[in-house]
């Protein structure tokens, strides 16, 4: 493999997304912005990588690629955008297990891990292992943006 890869993959790369006949193949061409904003965050080319990552997420959220989406949105969690669910996306709680969301539930309420767990006969260090888990499922990058989602996803259900 070549050493310095950098301006080989920058020339192989720059081609391919600036031909307008790549928009025939959509997926592909998310993968390919996908694969080289992950190249550039790499790089410590963070300003360079974003808005390829976010081109690439609309695409993949645009044709229903939940994997592909949930790679890309790691990688702009990475570069320090915070991703939010689309808004007309179905209810993110609904991918979390149903302990999950029992526990982002009250997180989202203001209680601590420690009275979660008591909550739930469980340990303040499950409680932490469910959360750290379930802020990719709800693109979120912390405890502060639960009650945001807890508002937004639960508040109306319980008003019909």
């Amino acid at each position: 493999m070549d050493p310095a890869p950098g301006p080989r993959l920058e020339q192989l790369t720059a081609g391919p997304l600036a031909d307008p006949t790549g928009d025939t193949w959509p997926f592909e061409r998310a993968q390919l912005q996908l694969d080289y904003g992950e190249w550039l965050r790499r790089q410590r080319r963070i300003n360079d990588a974003k808005p390829l990552l976010v081109t690439a997420l609309e695409t993949f959220r645009r044709l229903g690629a939940a994997p592909w989406t949930r790679r890309t949105e790691s990688e702009l969690r990475a570069c320090g955008v915070t991703v939010q669910a689309p808004q007309g996306a179905p209810g993110a709680l609904d991918d979390l297990t149903a302990q999950q969301r029992e526990i982002v539930i009250l997180a989202g309420h203001g209680l601590t891990n420690g009275e979660i767990a008591d909550r739930l006969f469980l340990s303040p260090r499950t409680v932490a292992s469910h959360l750290y888990r379930s802020y990719p499922k709800l693109g979120i990058a912390g405890r502060r943006q639960l009650r945001d989602i807890i508002d937004q996803r639960i508040t109306p259900r319980a008003g019909r």
